[in-house]
C-alpha cells in the first residue's frame, strides 16, 4: 500500500505544476490591468508612477520570468502580497478556507448520507412508488442549479417563514462559539450546496445496487436464508459502493468551486467569495494562492479516494 501511494504522489506533481503555469498565464493574458484598478480615481497619477507601480510588483517584466519568480517564492512559503488589501496572501487565504472547507465537508457528508441510502432504496423498490419518486428527486437535483435554490430558500424559508438566518455565518453579537446559531447558518448553504450530490450518488447508487442484486453471490446468499437486511447492507452494499468511490475523487473540488456561487448567495465569507472579488479585480496574487491550495486539495482528494479504492478492491493496489 505505501508503494502504492507514493506512486500516486509522484504522478500528482506535475499534474500540479501543469495548474498553476495554465492558471497564470490565462490570468496573465486575460483582459484589464490590476494596476488600473489599483489606482483608480487617482486622476493626478503620472505616467511614471503608473511605470513605477508595475516595477515594483514585477508586471513589467516577460511573462516566463513572471511565473518563474512566482513558482519560486511559492515552494518557499511566500503566496505574496494582495494587489488589493495589502495583506499577505496566505494569511487571507488561512482566514477563509476553513469556512470553506467547514461548508463544503458537511455538503458532502450530507450528500453522501441521504444520496447511498436512497439509491439503494430505490433499487430494493424498483418499480414501486418510492422508486419513481426518488428518481424524481435525483433529476431535479440535477436540473435546479443550486444558485437558484439558494434563492429560493432565502426568499421562502428565511424571509417569509424566518426559519433559518438569511446570510452570513453568525448573527451580528453572537458569541463565535454559539453553535446552535452557526447550524442555523449552515442549513441553506449546506443544502444548496449538496443538492448536485443528492442527486449524484441516488443515481449511481441505484444503478450499481441493481446491477449487484442480480448477481450469483446475492443469489447465493438468499439462499443460505440469510435476512433481507444482511444481504442489502453486507454482501451487496459493499460491491455497489466501488463505482461511489470513483465518483468521489474529484467532488471535492466540485464542492469548493460550487461554494463560490453558495457563498456568494448567502454572503457566506469563505475562500469562494474572497475568490470571486480577487478575480474582478485582477488581484493575481490571490487568484494563483487559491488555485494553489484547490489544486492539492484535489490531488489529495484523488489519492484518497485511489487508497480507498484499494481498501475495498486490494486488486488495484497490486495491479497498479
Amino acid at each position: 500500500m505505501g508503494t502504492f501511494v507514493l506512486r500516486r504522489l509522484l504522478q500528482a506533481i506535475p499534474t500540479f505544476f501543469g495548474v498553476t503555469l495554465i492558471t497564470f498565464a490565462l490570468i496573465r493574458l486575460a483582459p484589464g490591468d490590476p494596476v488600473s484598478l489599483m489606482v483608480a480615481g487617482s486622476a493626478e497619477l503620472a505616467p511614471a508612477d503608473y511605470e513605477a507601480i508595475r516595477r515594483a510588483y514585477g508586471l513589467d517584466q516577460p511573462m516566463p520570468i513572471q511565473y518563474g519568480s512566482w513558482l519560486w517564492r511559492m515552494l518557499s512559503g511566500d503566496f505574496g502580497q494582495s494587489l488589493l488589501y495589502k495583506r499577505p496572501v496566505l494569511q487571507m487565504i488561512a482566514a477563509t478556507l476553513p469556512n470553506t472547507l467547514q461548508l463544503s465537508v458537511l455538503a458532502l457528508l450530507v450528500a453522501l448520507a441521504v444520496g447511498v441510502p436512497l439509491g439503494l432504496l430505490a433499487a430494493r423498490y424498483r418499480g414501486t412508488p418510492l422508486d419513481g419518486a426518488i428518481r424524481v428527486l435525483s433529476v431535479a437535483g440535477h436540473a435546479i442549479p443550486s444558485f437558484w435554490f439558494g434563492l429560493l430558500f432565502i426568499l421562502i424559508v428565511s424571509v417569509q417563514l424566518r426559519l433559518f438566518p438569511v446570510g452570513g455565518m453568525l448573527t451580528v453579537g453572537a458569541s463565535e462559539w454559539d453553535v446552535g446559531d452557526r447550524l442555523a447558518h449552515l442549513v441553506g448553504p449546506v443544502l444548496a450546496l449538496s443538492l448536485g450530490g443528492i442527486a449524484n450518488y441516488s443515481r449511481y447508487m441505484r444503478t450499481e445496487a441493481l446491477e449487484v442484486l442480480g448477481q450469483d453471490f446475492v443469489r447465493t446468499a438468499h439462499a443460505k436464508g440469510l435476512p433481507e437486511r444482511a444481504v442489502l447492507y453486507v454482501h451487496a452494499l459493499r460491491n455497489a459502493l466501488l463505482p461511489i468511490i470513483t465518483a468521489l475523487g474529484g467532488l471535492l473540488a466540485t464542492l469548493i468551486s460550487g461554494a463560490l456561487v453558495v457563498e456568494q448567495v448567502f454572503a457566506w465569507p469563505g475562500m469562494g467569495r474572497m475568490t470571486y472579488e480577487a478575480a474582478r479585480s485582477k488581484d493575481y496574487p490571490i487568484v494563483m494562492g487559491v488555485v494553489v491550495i484547490s489544486s492539492a486539495l484535489l490531488l489529495v482528494s484523488y489519492i484518497l479516494r485511489d487508497v480507498a479504492y484499494a481498501i475495498a478492491d486490494p486488486r488495484v493496489a497490486r495491479g497498479s
